[in-house]
């Protein structure tokens, strides 16, 4: 995210994380379930239904727990997850994603497995739960019904490639930066750059999020390998640019964009970050002109480029904006108190 579709789920959630992988978002007694459909009930009537712990199958750096809502012929009904972020920086930090089948809510389903995720997180000493709800959605109305307070709000856009005014971002990015200078690599970080580049991603924090407390992530050259090999071990292309400072060869600013293995469809972009001490320069804008231009000439058939950015960050939504990306949804991050 522009912190940073996708940190989430958008790439926000992701890099927020620390993992390459996907994230869910809240669709808390919400989104479209993936539950096996019930029989129908008569609307409004109250359902009498258990809830089973799960384990997790793939047990990781990022704890997570489960439940599964079950009626009393084990038909599902809805799920909960929740994730439990390792490290100091986040270890107050929980996420939960909720599912009801849409003929199921507005029965206590959702309520009763968020309860369960909130308990389990206040066991867990955490004392931030987040989720996340797109704009209007019932997702959205659950969370203020049940006390989540509105932190953030995501806005997500799309550069059209056949539609991008590519005389403008070529000049954009062929316009001169005393004392920078970029550079790109697809993967992982060079060994020459890997410091600064792990140095840099500290930007990441003290950008606009408004109320919302994600915490800290602490990066190493490890982790940062670690993400790079999860993006190739899932069969995508990770493009980075950075401008790189030529006083002390410091990574300045930088932004990362992952793009399917196929070359077709959608690429995504992570994360996009400059050094506090060297903005006010324009390298936000130079380094994401510069991805775009990656985007177009070695991957000619992407149909478009998708962000997502803190409504709160106007200077990268300003950014966005001058390069083309065009807004598609909102998406609200909810936060919890324990």
């Amino acid at each position: 995210m522009q912190r940073a579709g996708s940190c989430g789920s958008s790439a926000f959630r992701r890099y927020l994380s620390g993992r390459a992988g996907p994230v869910p978002a809240l669709r808390g007694a919400a989104g479209a379930g993936d539950c096996v459909s019930p029989p129908p009930r008569r609307t409004g009537a109250r359902v009498a239904f258990r809830l089973t712990e799960l384990a997790d199958p793939a047990p990781g750096a990022v704890r997570r727990l489960a439940w599964l809502a079950t009626d009393d012929a084990d038909v599902p009904l809805g799920s909960a997850f929740l994730r439990l972020f390792p490290g100091p920086g986040q270890a107050h930090v929980a996420e939960v994603a909720v599912t009801v089948h849409p003929a199921e809510r507005r029965r206590g389903v959702g309520t009763a497995l968020l309860a369960a995720a909130a308990d389990a997180a206040r066991a867990d000493g955490r004392t931030r739960l987040l989720a996340q709800a797109q704009e209007g959605s019932p997702a959205d109305a659950f969370c203020a019904a049940r006390g989540l307070r509105r932190v953030l709000t995501l806005v997500y856009a799309r550069l059209a490639m056949d539609e991008a005014d590519f005389a403008r971002i070529d000049a954009v990015y062929a316009r001169p930066h005393e004392g920078y200078r970029l550079v790109s690599w697809e993967g992982t970080a060079p060994d020459a750059l890997l410091g600064a580049f792990t140095a840099a991603r500290s930007a990441m924090d003290d950008m606009p999020m408004s109320e919302a407390d994600f915490g800290t992530v602490s990066w190493d050259a490890d982790r940062v390998r670690a993400a790079a090999e999860a993006i190739e071990r899932r069969g995508d292309v990770l493009h980075t640019v950075a401008a790189v400072c030529e006083a002390d060869g410091s990574v300045a600013g930088f932004t990362e964009l992952v793009v399917p293995g196929t070359g077709t469809g959608d690429g995504q972009h992570y994360g996009t970050a400059v050094v506090r001490a060297h903005r006010g320069r324009g390298l936000g804008r130079w380094v994401k002109a510069a991805s775009i231009r990656i985007a177009r000439d070695r991957h000619p058939g992407l149909a478009g480029l998708l962000t997502d950015t803190a409504e709160s960050n106007v200077h990268m939504m300003r950014i966005n904006d001058e390069l083309g990306y065009r807004p598609t949804h909102t998406t609200y991050e909810y936060q919890l108190d324990l």
